[in-house]
């Protein structure tokens, strides 16, 4: 008899630790962007094409991490 019985798919819990490290990664691209603008104004059009390609390296690690939690659950 157990007292208390964990059922369920631990990938969950790996996809929500993976998703830390973009979530960090996303706040310190866009800092950085607003920090250079706040620096420079004139310098906004030319740093914005870093700021979405920082954003979507970052978010493509989420992802990563959403597509290897399905790929590493049980198919139970």
């Amino acid at each position: 008899m157990a007292l208390a019985e964990i059922t369920g798919d631990i990938s969950s819990i790996g996809y929500g630790l993976a998703a830390i490290g973009p979530g960090i990664g996303v706040g310190i691209v866009f800092a950085a962007y607003i920090q250079a603008t706040a620096r420079q104004p004139e310098s906004a059009g030319l740093t914005r094409p870093y700021l979405f390609m920082g954003f979507a390296l970052s978010e493509a690690l989420a992802l990563f991490g959403l597509v290897l939690a399905f790929v590493f659950s049980n198919p139970a």
